[in-house]
């Protein structure tokens, strides 16, 4: 017997612009697919120019994904951040750091992360991440 396939959907992210989901659940796994710096209501880019307010608007985006699928950021294995120039790394990094900060439990094991410096399909956005957990409960 096989574990299913479990689409993942929440209103406090954006939309997918394409045909995939969100995120998907298989058994303890838990993938979410590249969120970008979007207004979840809207879909509008936030904060051009702004790689920092990026980072929180994206990360926040793939904490509502983890949320919808059963999981946090205590849940998380890895992070893959995708920016599109290398000058904003430490801007992106304070901004991921913060996050992690404030949504990790105390004594959390600080997830795994990837940077990776990559054309983004999209002109407004200055990065793009997403993010894999085991889910346990």
């Amino acid at each position: 017997m096989t574990t299913p396939y479990t689409e993942v959907r929440t209103t406090d992210a954006p939309a997918p612009a394409w045909s995939f989901s969100q995120g998907v659940r298989k058994g303890p796994i838990l993938q979410v697919s590249g969120q970008g710096p979007q207004d979840p209501a809207t879909g509008a880019y936030l904060y051009p120019g702004d790689v920092r307010a990026q980072t929180t608007r994206t990360l926040e985006n793939v904490l509502a994904v983890l949320r919808a699928g059963g999981a946090g950021v205590d849940d998380v294995l890895m992070f893959r951040v995708y920016l599109t120039k290398r000058e904003d790394f430490a801007a992106m990094n304070d901004a991921y750091a913060a996050f992690i900060e404030k949504h990790l439990s105390p004594g959390g094991v600080k997830p795994c992360r990837t940077t990776v410096f990559v054309g983004l399909p999209q002109e407004p956005m200055l990065v793009e991440i997403d993010a894999q957990a085991i889910v346990l409960s």
